[in-house]
């Protein structure tokens, strides 16, 4: 009888994802085995618990996916999996908390596609904002930005001290360098976007970091990428399916918007092709937010 596909899902948190559990279903995992309340401590005697229980063979059909809410947590989670196996001994194992190394991946990617179609030029030199900047997918968005060779600034509405903190520690993590940008008050946001060429907005579901009015102040502006699909707009005159369209009332020579749903479609197409892959590998894989910006990356190129 051949072994089922088992995916061992970790998560900090209390529960783990609904959406997780689907996808991971729908990529051909029979077997979904949350664990939830998982500490750093506690990943390498679960792995070890994953990777002992079954032959070398029998691990090709074992997975192990990292969850919560925390990029950095997650990341780390990732690589105390992998230093906890024992060769020849291995699983693929892949992290997305809450959806953000896969979201950041796919608003990265559309942004830069956007650029290219646009300009013919893509990140390099660019500089980046990213409104929300402190929160999952503001941090790896700004790091995945960063690594393409944009100068990019995380705000944080709680002012210069907060941002500038997220800035070093995210930095310092990836190996990128980040700038806090304060986005305290009104005079703030619109500061921080005056010279900015791309402006990502990862604020919370709802809230309207980027009004007409602060548009206007957008001298350089090229692209605005805006996560947030429950009204209002996180930023003025982007639509939720917007997909690089002109964005009236920007000075300069012309920005395009793209909203939450387009991302999200990239989103979904990115983390499903890397839950696949983890699947279906004859060779262990380990999945993070690089893997998935090529994914994302590769997704909208064939779809051009």
């Amino acid at each position: 009888m051949e072994r089922p596909y088992i995916l061992h899902m970790f998560t900090p948190g209390a529960q783990m994802s609904p959406f997780d559990i689907n996808m991971a279903a729908d990529a051909g995992y029979q077997i979904l085995a949350p664990c939830c309340g998982v500490t750093l401590q506690a990943v390498a005697g679960l792995t070890q618990d994953t990777i002992f229980s079954r032959s070398p063979k029998g691990l090709a059909r074992t997975g192990i996916f990292i969850g919560g809410r925390d990029a950095l947590l997650a990341s780390d989670m990732l690589a105390r999996a992998q230093q906890a196996l024992v060769p020849p001994f291995v699983v693929s194992m892949m992290a997305d908390p809450s959806g953000a190394y896969t979201t950041a991946a796919a608003m990265v990617a559309c942004v830069e596609a956007a650029l290219l179609d646009t300009t013919g030029v893509g990140l390099a030199g660019r500089r980046v904002v990213v409104l929300g900047g402190t929160g999952p997918v503001g941090r790896i968005a700004g790091v995945i930005a960063a690594q393409a060779g944009a100068r990019v600034g995380l705000s944080s509405r709680n002012g210069i001290d907060v941002a500038d903190a997220a800035a070093r520690e995210t930095g310092a993590r990836f190996g990128v360098t980040l700038d806090g940008v304060s986005g305290g008050d009104r005079a703030a946001v619109r500061a921080s976007i005056a010279e900015a060429d791309v402006v990502l907005a990862c604020a919370a579901a709802g809230v309207q970091v980027v009004s007409g009015e602060d548009l206007a102040c957008a001298q350089v502006l090229r692209v605005v990428a805006d996560v947030n699909a429950v009204p209002p707009a996180g930023v003025a005159g982007v639509g939720v399916m917007d997909n690089a369209r002109p964005l009236e009332g920007v000075p300069g020579r012309g920005a395009v918007g793209i909203g939450a749903l387009t991302i999200g479609n990239v989103k979904y197409q990115t983390q499903q092709q890397l839950l696949r892959r983890m699947h279906g590998a004859t060779e262990p894989q380990v999945l993070s937010f690089t893997e998935a910006f090529e994914v994302a990356r590769a997704h909208l190129a064939a779809s051009a």
